[in-house]
């Protein structure tokens, strides 16, 4: 499956890794062009069980994705509306089809991502970002309105209440060391270990089965706002959809016939022989 012809970004595909460069513009700016190419992408993925991992970076060296296009926010009703009447904006839309991708998704920030850039983002499965490069703002209580592509929604489950409401009622600029305390980012890098670390991470779980990674992900997913009660069902659900198209279950036979679980020197190199279980399908 070829991924070209979009406007605001190129993709790369280097074996179960597509590369996503944003390259629009002066800002990268977030608006109908690149909701378009992201909704077209997500399409395509939807589809692909080749691919396993996407990583989301640009090619600016400022910034990574803007903030959404204002031009789009000055059409915006002055009228309220009822919950009954609400519609979701075509943001929050494309950004929740990205969150459910079944490949892992992974954000390499280095650069500024505000507003709109920085719910995108959050939309990601991981992010990580570059110290001295990096900062992330939502600025929208400054401008009259609220983080509205997801920023309302998604922050607290990154970050917890407290620091959420001071994310979004300061709108003021975070750096990447305060993003990795807050919990709006995985890690902070320095610049030149960033590139190396996300490829490693990239690489590593691109071996593994599509249909797994796609199993572990919609679990969390499913799992965050739900009681324990209903959070372990969604689990043991998404177990039995791995296990009917993954060879776990061979694995599991092989393993179990050979005594390796037993073996206290598997124990100590776990972290390699996972990798090397990849050789059983």
């Amino acid at each position: 499956m070829k991924y070209q012809g979009y406007t605001t970004f190129n993709a790369t595909q280097e074996g179960g890794i597509l590369t996503v460069t944003f390259d629009f513009g002066t800002v990268n700016v977030q608006g109908q062009e690149m909701l378009a190419d992201l909704n077209g992408l997500a399409m395509r993925l939807e589809r692909d069980r080749d691919t396993k991992v996407v990583v989301f970076q640009s090619a600016n060296p400022e910034i990574w994705v803007s903030h959404y296009d204002t031009n789009l926010l000055k059409d915006m009703s002055t009228e309220a509306v009822s919950r009954e009447d609400v519609k979701l904006l075509d943001l929050q839309v494309i950004l929740e089809r990205i969150s459910k991708l079944p490949q892992a998704t992974i954000a390499k920030l280095e650069g500024f991502a505000r507003g709109g850039g920085h719910e995108f983002a959050l939309a990601c499965d991981m992010r990580f970002a570059a110290r001295g490069k990096y900062k992330f703002m939502q600025m929208e209580v400054g401008m009259g309105i609220l983080p509205c592509g997801g920023g309302a929604s998604r922050m607290a489950r990154q970050t917890g209440l407290g620091r959420a409401l001071e994310i979004i009622l300061s709108a003021r600029d975070f750096t990447a060391d305060e993003a990795e305390a807050y919990g709006t980012i995985n890690k902070a890098l320095d610049p030149d270990e960033i590139g190396p670390y996300v490829d490693a991470l990239a690489q590593r779980i691109a071996q593994f089965p599509a249909e797994s990674i796609n199993a572990c992900k919609q679990a969390v997913y499913e799992s965050i706002d739900k009681p324990i009660d209903e959070a372990l069902k969604a689990e043991a659900y998404w177990l039995y959809q791995a296990t009917s198209k993954t060879p776990a279950i061979k694995r599991f036979t092989i393993a179990d016939e050979q005594g390796l679980e037993h073996d206290i020197d598997n124990q100590r190199h776990w972290n390699e022989l996972v990798m090397k279980v990849q050789e059983i399908n």
